[in-house]
């Protein structure tokens, strides 16, 4: 097999596919029946559904990678498993595409109606829904595609009617006219946790609101307003009831400028004395904090502006203007009659829609809701409780505070795209009702019928993502895969979808299955570019997961992903460990190369420890297997990957391999033990990597003669840490420990000083007397691979005169150094090197000292210097301790 080094010499894809259509075909990606042992312990997975409009990026890269370890390592502990999968019809990101789309062939949605424009979306579904399904397959993820679910599916819209019906008739759900965050671009209601905060440079304009009549001498109040341009729907202004400096005015009224309304002044306990003037303008249509000040005052509500944020009739010469224009055109007139007092500079948060990025108005319109209140407490018991667990823990108090926050649920879209609201409407006679099916004729009256225009928020729908995929549609709690495998064990997620997603499948899943949902939320990073910024096209700092997959291979990208992934809550994408993985599947491919090149003669058998390396290989296996399962079984990805990389490529590689390859060479009885006994530790640690890396496993699997309990390793078993706990030695572990300690400080020795490994060299060790005697029985390990020319081990050994020293734990490993190497010179050479890191590393000490450079330079460029500080001092630190052991 060739040596590769990136994508032009090796064709990844040419690989990898073949051995994902064999799991396919094999049935392994569908739920399989599992082991007499664990049939009755199911493993279920639902993919976070990705949008029709997506392709793959890093965070379904990462997500996908994590679900796909946890269902490959359960399918081969032998659980009957099945990663749910299927994608979302995202109501507005679809309708968007679509009516874009169209502009591009000059027409609209309002040109061909509202029954051609869904069949267009529908269109758009059967050609791009595919995309990012094959882009996840590309990746090798073991998902369930013969079972693809869509959240506009026929079973799947029952189920959402069902549930909107059931909440309807038990008075969950209720319209009303509410201040709702209303994106004028999108002509929709966006929920409050849609919302996207941006910081913005706005200005504090400080207004004169005329009183009607003088007051003690004062003629005016002045408001402060970061928007001006809805001074045109207020309907009063509002003083905090503690505010001495207008208590008298309360009850008094102001003209009010521009359309010569007369609006009361009263006291409030919302205003905050500390901003503005203490005096606010309260227009009740247009912000929710006025809204309920609005309320509890009794004033008339105003909406001034139409869905598309322009100002409605009656406003004069306002009227037609969008919000911008308005605002300066209200300005410029406070200003012409002398009403404008101040404009100061003021730094503000302003909402915007979370897929168009226009600024939301709040706007006062008729919307259904879900009264959250009747759902709230049962999502957070079985939080509270532990049925649910979050990984990392610190999520549980975020979802807890969540929810205690959450208020109704604006759940109507004024969209055509997704679920129609289920209500229908008799205007003949009045009647109105929710039903799961349609309604043509009414019930009372015998008149038409119409459904309500609006479709319901895409969270309504994916809130049932797990349970709806599993026949609830169908049969309720009596669908066979809700009887036998609900609720699922893992749900795999970013942060910024907790509320929007997770609470509400917990709250929809309690309410219509009494059950949880699923066990276990991982909460993964969220991927950042290099710089530590998020990833994005305007920044330039985006990774695209298929050109690394090309790069690196599925296996790279996959294993180089989760090596990143720590307890942090971002990760700051590192290409450079995918380049170490895709060594890393190098190396695992060259072991199994060299097994294969030296199977001459080999006949399957049991592996049997009868050397010391054997006994310490074996009992790291069986540690390994125990720390591996600790680690999945804690969702710390990154630790399961650093525990196998170290394993794979620093003990099994780079030690029992070299301890192999006298014995290969031995007697045929010998030969044969150590094949099997390679065989053994390649076999348990193809098995271990193969969640994380199942091609290159796969393929090596296939390639050699191991004792098979599968044709293929994706339904191989998966080590038993109970069953490997018999090879536990601690003592044979201690003494090849410091027998690749030892070696490892004699090469680090010849590496330091120039000298070739074909010289022999003299060594002493220090040791205590029970090490000492363990290093005695392996001696011949440490002549062999070492090549020494005496090895001395005592545990009153002394320093040789002109020797060097190496401390590793435990020991003092002495290497005589006389006639090798040319002290003065290398003194001299190093006190050199010495003087230039010291100075070199001066130069960067004082450049991090200076105030100025840490005020102006860019914190990439601070973190660049620091880094090159502590590289220089460690450098340095090495050459002084090498000037002391010269002496």
């Amino acid at each position: 097999m060739a040596e590769q080094g990136s994508s032009i010499d090796y064709d990844f894809q040419a690989h990898e596919r073949p051995l994902f259509e064999a799991w396919k075909e094999a049935g392994y990606f569908q739920r399989t029946p599992g082991t007499p042992e664990q049939k009755d312990h199911p493993y279920t997975i639902v993919i976070p559904p990705p949008n029709i409009t997506g392709v793959l990026h890093m965070g379904h890269a990462l997500n996908d990678t994590i679900q796909d370890a946890c269902i490959r390592r359960a399918r081969m502990q032998g659980r009957p498993t099945r990663w749910v999968l299927g994608t979302d019809h995202a109501g507005i990101a679809t309708q968007t595409k679509v009516d874009k789309k169209l502009a591009d062939q000059g027409i609209s949605r309002l040109d061909i109606g509202r029954e051609a424009f869904v069949e267009a979306c529908y269109e758009w579904y059967r050609e791009y829904g595919a995309t990012i399904v094959n882009q996840i397959s590309g990746m090798g993820c073991s998902c369930d595609y013969a079972n693809e679910h869509f959240t506009l599916e026929p079973a799947y819209v029952r189920a959402v009617r069902q549930l909107f019906t059931d909440w309807y008739h038990n008075d969950l759900v209720y319209r009303g006219k509410r201040i709702v965050n209303w994106c004028p671009h999108c002509t929709t209601a966006i929920a409050d946790d849609e919302a996207e905060y941006v910081d913005e440079a706005g200005h504090l304009w400080h207004l004169r609101y005329p009183l009607t009549e003088p007051v003690d001498g004062l003629e005016y109040l002045v408001v402060a307003t970061t928007r001006p341009e809805t001074m045109l729907g207020d309907t009063g202004v509002a003083v905090n009831p503690k505010d001495e400096r207008f208590a008298h005015l309360v009850g008094k009224t102001v003209r009010l400028p521009l359309v010569d309304r007369e609006i009361p002044i009263f006291a409030d306990w919302h205003v905050d004395t500390e901003f503005g003037t203490g005096c606010v303008k309260v227009t009740p249509s247009h912000d929710p904090n006025d809204w309920a000040m609005g309320e509890a005052a009794g004033l008339p509500r105003i909406n001034i502006f139409d869905e598309t944020a322009h100002v409605v009739e009656g406003f004069g010469r306002f009227s037609g203007m969008d919000r911008d224009e308005a605002r300066e055109a209200v300005v410029a007139a406070f200003d012409e009659l002398g009403l404008l007092e101040k404009v100061e500079e003021h730094a503000h948060s302003v909402m915007t829609c979370y897929r168009c990025h226009t600024k939301l108005e709040p706007w006062e319109s008729e919307q259904w809701f879900v009264r959250v209140d009747g759902l709230k407490a049962d999502a957070a018991r079985v939080v509270e409780d532990g049925s649910i667990r979050f990984h990392p823990a610190r999520w549980k108090q975020v979802y807890l505070d969540w929810l205690g926050n959450l208020k109704d649920w604006c759940i109507s879209r004024q969209l055509w795209w997704g679920h129609r609201i289920p209500m229908y409407y008799c205007d003949s006679c009045g009647w109105e009702d929710a039903s799961v099916e349609d309604v043509e004729v009414c019930p009372a009256c015998g008149g038409s019928v119409r459904q309500d225009n609006d479709v319901l928020d895409t969270w309504f729908s994916s809130q049932m993502w797990p349970y709806a995929t599993m026949g609830w549609a169908e049969e309720g709690n009596d669908a066979p895969e809700i009887r036998a495998c609900y609720p699922t064990q893992v749900l795999s997620t970013a942060r910024d979808i907790m509320g929007l997603w997770v609470a509400r499948m917990v709250m929809s899943s309690m309410y219509c299955t009494g059950q949880i949902p699923f066990e276990h939320v991982i909460i993964h990073p969220t991927v950042m570019g290099a710089d530590g910024k998020p990833m994005s096209k305007s920044r330039g700092n985006g990774v695209d997961p298929l050109v690394l997959m090309e790069n690196y291979g599925a296996d790279g990208m996959r294993f180089g992903l989760l090596l990143q992934v720590t307890g942090a809550q971002d990760l700051r994408f590192d290409e450079n460990k995918l380049v170490s993985s895709r060594n890393f599947a190098n190396k695992i491919r060259n072991a199994a190369r060299f097994v294969s090149m030296n199977l001459e003669g080999y006949t399957p058998g049991e592996p049997v420890a009868a050397t010391p390396a054997d006994r310490w290989i074996f009992s790291r296996v069986a540690g390994l297997v125990k720390a591996v399962d600790e680690a999945f079984d804690a969702f710390e990805f990154g630790e399961v990957t650093r525990l196998l990389y170290g394993f794979f490529w620093n003990e099994f590689c780079d030690w029992y391999i070299e301890f192999s390859k006298a014995r290969l060479s031995g007697s045929p009885e010998d030969r044969l033990a150590c094949q099997r006994n390679l065989m053994f530790v390649l076999d348990q640690s193809l098995r271990l990597l193969h969640p994380i890396m199942p091609f290159v496993t796969e393929e090596i699997y296939q390639e050699l003669p191991f004792e098979r309990d599968s044709q293929l390793l994706i339904g191989a078993a998966w080590p038993k840490a109970e069953a490997l706990a018999k090879y536990a030695d601690a003592q044979a572990e201690r003494a090849i420990q410091m027998v690749c300690d030892v070696v490892s400080a004699i090469r680090s020795t010849r590496s330091r000083y120039g000298i070739s490994p074909k010289e022999p060299l003299a060594v002493v060790v220090k040791a205590g007397a029970d090490d000492a005697e363990l290093l005695q029985a392996q001696r011949a390990l440490i002549e062999g691979m070492a090549n020494t020319a005496s090895l001395s081990i005592a545990p009153d050994a002394d320093k040789p005169a002109q020797a060097s020293v190496a401390l590793v734990p435990g020991l003092e490993v002495y290497v005589q150094l006389t006639g090798l190497v040319d002290f003065d010179a290398e003194r001299a050479r190093l006190r050199k090197e010495q003087a230039k890191l010291a100075k070199d590393a001066e130069k960067f000490r004082k450049k991090l000292s200076n105030p100025g450079f840490l005020a102006k330079a860019a914190q990439e460029i601070v973190e660049k210097d620091t880094a090159k500080l502590a590289e220089l001092e460690e450098a340095l630190a090495k050459v002084e301790a090498q000037l002391a052991e010269l002496g």
